[in-house]
């Protein structure tokens, strides 16, 4: 059977996370919680790496691909000057750097391609960043929700990314590649239709509150309220069919103009 955590472990973990000190009841109470979320996550886990991959043998991180552990560990080694070898702590911290990086230019790359209006991120999309070296790597902290939303109202393009992080936040979930294409294609066709009302509605110079409720709806869509509600919709309904993602599925049981 294997051993839990030991207390003075804990205490050493949670040493990164508070500067205050822990009594020893705290720390085998965070032993048990500890122990008790485990046997939460893992039957949870088991379920979805067999749904992704029936003949699995190992289990997986279905909502996450991350570099390979052992060929980063290799490169690691391979540049070392002074010591003889890396521990697993540095390794895992190397790979959180890297994705990390990686996520950044991605997300430059992603946001170029989509003012080009293509599909695929080409070189000329690419801005490699490059900075002075320096004797301490820290992994950049993610932007937050708020910056997020805030770059996309000033007018940036929703790129698929962007959308990712939406529904992690609004919704719970990760969203299936397939999904986050057609609810960009149902945001851009209900922005479509909507400038077309207004533009209607402008026209003819009639009735002005129809009018009014197309400028209000624009707005909504502009602010990201529309995506918003449909991702928190969508969630929703992927929880009580058991899913542990966002797919089409959930989507085409949505009216985009409810």
């Amino acid at each position: 059977m294997a051993k839990p955590y030991s207390p003075s472990h804990i205490g050493a973990v949670a040493s990164s996370f508070t500067e205050m000190r822990l009594a020893g009841a705290v720390k085998q109470q965070l032993v048990e919680e500890l122990i008790a979320e485990i046997d939460r996550m893992v039957p949870a886990m088991e379920s979805a790496t067999l749904s992704a991959t029936p003949e699995k043998k190992t289990l997986d991180d279905t909502n996450r691909t991350r570099l390979n552990y052992n060929r980063t560990r290799e490169l690691m080694i391979e540049r070392l000057s002074d010591l003889e070898s890396v521990g697993s702590e540095a390794v895992q911290a190397g790979i959180e750097h890297l994705e990390s990086h990686l996520k950044r230019i991605l997300n430059t790359a992603e946001m170029s391609a989509a003012k080009d209006r293509v599909a695929t991120i080409k070189p000329r999309h690419l801005k490699i960043m490059v900075s002075e070296p320096s004797d301490e790597v820290e992994v950049a902290e993610s932007e937050s929700e708020e910056d997020l939303l805030e770059g996309q109202v000033s007018g940036s393009a929703l790129t698929p990314m962007a959308l990712r992080k939406m529904a992690r936040s609004f919704a719970g979930l990760p969203i299936t590649d397939a999904a986050v294409e057609e609810l960009l294609l149902l945001y851009y066709d209900v922005v479509d239709e909507t400038g077309h009302s207004i533009r209607e509605h402008a026209q003819l110079g009639g009735n002005p509150s129809g009018f009014i409720e197309s400028l209000d709806r624009m707005k909504d869509l502009m602010m990201l309220g529309w995506m918003r509600r449909m991702l928190k919709r969508a969630g929703i309904d992927a929880e009580e069919r058991g899913y542990k993602r966002i797919d089409i599925e959930q989507l085409i049981h949505l009216d985009p103009f409810e």
